[in-house]
C-alpha cells in the first residue's frame, strides 16, 4: 500500500530526500506521516500532514531542517530533510491514518495509522 524511497548514506550537513508512494487514490485524502525508529531506540514521530486543511507539524528535533510536503494528485509524499545529523540516523517509515480527526493532537500516536510503509534506512555520517 505504502512504498518509500531515497534514503542512503549522507554525511553530516547533507540533505536528503524521502518519498512514500501511495497505490490507492483514497490516500490522497488520508492523513500522512514519518516516522524513524533509531538503533537501540522506539519508534518516534518525525513530521506529518493533514489533508484539509494540509496543516503540517513536526518532531522539535527536526523543526526547521525538516519539511513534509504530499503530492495528492499523485498520491505522494515527501520528506526534505536538511542539515542533517548523525542522529538523524535511522529507519524512516510513512505512515497513512484514515481518519484524520482530531489530527492536530494526536499526530505523534503511531496508534492511530492504519497503514505502514516497509522503511528506508537513512545513515548519516560524522
Amino acid at each position: 500500500q505504502l512504498q518509500a524511497s531515497g534514503g542512503g548514506l549522507v554525511q553530516a550537513g547533507g540533505s536528503l530526500r524521502l518519498s512514500c508512494s501511495a497505490s490507492r487514490r483514497t490516500f490522497g485524502t488520508y492523513a500522512m506521516a514519518w516516522f524513524r525508529r533509531a538503533p537501540g531506540k522506539e519508534r518516534e514521530f518525525v513530521a506529518g500532514i493533514n489533508w484539509k486543511p494540509p496543516s503540517t507539524y513536526y518532531a522539535d528535533s527536526v523543526k526547521g531542517r525538516f519539511t513534509i510536503s504530499r503530492d495528492s494528485a499523485k498520491n505522494m509524499v515527501s520528506l526534505q530533510m536538511n542539515s542533517l545529523e548523525p542522529e538523524d540516523t535511522a529507519v524512516y517509515y510513512c505512515a497513512a491514518d484514515r481518519d484524520p480527526r482530531f489530527y492536530s493532537t494526536t499526530h505523534s500516536n503511531s496508534g492511530r495509522y492504519d497503514y505502514w510503509g516497509q522503511g528506508t534506512l537513512v545513515t548519516v555520517s560524522s
